[in-house]
Formats: C-alpha cells, structure tokens, sequence
C-alpha cells in the first residue's frame, strides 16, 4: 500500500490558489531562471493542456512570472508579480501549444538574459513537485529531489571523466548521472544528480576543464 506523508495531505507552504497551477509553477519558473543562470530579460511561455485551459483562474500566469523574477512558492510579493515584472523590465509573451505526451500540467519556458539563451520544459506534478523533462531539446528527468549539477560542453573524449572526477576531489557524491548528446562531436548536455550540495569552488573547477562551455547547479526545489 502506497505510503501517505502530512505533505500529501496539507501541501506546501504557499502563495496562491493551487499547489499544482500555482506553487508547481512558481517552481517551474524558478527553475528557467536558475538554469540560465542570470537574470531574465526576456521569455516566451508555451502552456500545454490543463495549464492552457485553466491558467486564468488558478494564475498560473502570474506564478511562472513570479518563478521568473527569483520568488520562492511562499512570497507575498506573488500575486503582484506582473507589476514586478514590468518594474523590472522582464518582457514576456504566453502562447498555447501542444507539447506532446506529457504531462497536462506542463509548460515550455525560453529565457534570454545578458546574450545567454536557455529553453527549459517541466510539468507540475501535483503538491508543489515538479519534474523537468527537457533542457536546451535535451530530454532529462529531474525532479528537485537532489542537487543537480547541469553543464553544456563538447562531445569530446575525457570531458566527463574530468567533469566527475572534480566532484569527487570536492567530496561530492553523484547519486545519477544523464548524459544527452544529439550528434557525435556536437554539444553535449550532463545531468549530475547530487547527495550533497555543490559549493561555488567546485562550480568554478568544472567551469575550467577544457570543453566545457555552461555549468549552472539547481538546488533541491
């Protein structure tokens, strides 16, 4: 029998209406944000399914919005987000679209930010939980269960040797690890699932392997 916890019943701690529509896409955009890894100037929103038809009323809009801007699922400041935005000069478009056999809870996010261009697609799982399952046309499956350490680098020999070989000299345990390339010798993605969390130093020893070009680390949602 499946085991029930308090956070099952009660939720998580949260500003809005929805656990799913509004504190999963708090999350969500939060997660956009992190993954381009600066602020967010720009971003094109593609809703799919029931975040499509039902945005309006439980404010998923707002909250993807709010994830943009760095507000945790719990700040007051959510419901004003759109303001927020506009003071902070964040220009953003909505759309619907048909992401394919996923979840319906599921969203698309394009953010540009100082020249840098990230693409970022997750599903509000119910609860709060989230799942992304696709960075940069990559498909991933991250969860927020673990800190996750994320680069973009070549596809060349020894990359990811050195990649996981830092984590360990900084005592960095990797629970998973997803590599995704689309062509041999193209760009390559890593996905490196964490126990314990990622200090700054060790960001900045992968940033200097050879190859690698992008490295951003999410922490637990």
């Amino acid at each position: 029998m499946a085991r029930i916890g308090l956070f099952d019943i009660v939720g998580p701690i949260m500003v809005g209406p929805s656990s799913s529509h509004t504190a999963g896409a708090v999350r969500l955009g939060l997660a956009a944000r992190r993954v381009l890894g600066k602020e967010v100037e720009k971003a094109k929103i593609t809703l799919h399914g029931s975040f499509a038809a039902t945005y309006w009323g439980h404010r998923t809009d707002v909250a993807l919005i709010a994830g943009l801007l760095g507000m945790p699922m719990d700040d007051e400041r959510i419901p004003h987000a759109l303001e927020e935005a506009k003071e902070a000069g964040l220009e953003y478009t909505f759309e619907f679209g048909d992401l394919g056999d996923v979840h319906p809870n599921s969203v698309r996010i394009q953010v540009e930010g100082s020249g840098d261009k990230m693409e970022l697609a997750g599903a509000s799982v119910g609860g709060g939980r989230i799942n992304i399952f696709q960075v940069n046309g990559f498909e991933v499956g991250v969860d927020g269960t673990y800190t996750t350490l994320l680069t973009r680098h070549r596809d060349e020999p020894g990359v990811i040797a050195e990649i996981t070989k830092v984590l360990a000299i900084h005592g960095i345990n990797i629970a998973f690890l997803n590599v995704s390339r689309k062509t041999r010798g193209s760009e390559a993605l890593l996905l490196a699932e964490t126990d314990d969390d990622i200090p700054e130093l060790a960001l900045q020893h992968v940033l200097r392997i050879p190859g690698v070009l992008v490295v951003r680390t999410l922490p637990r949602f």
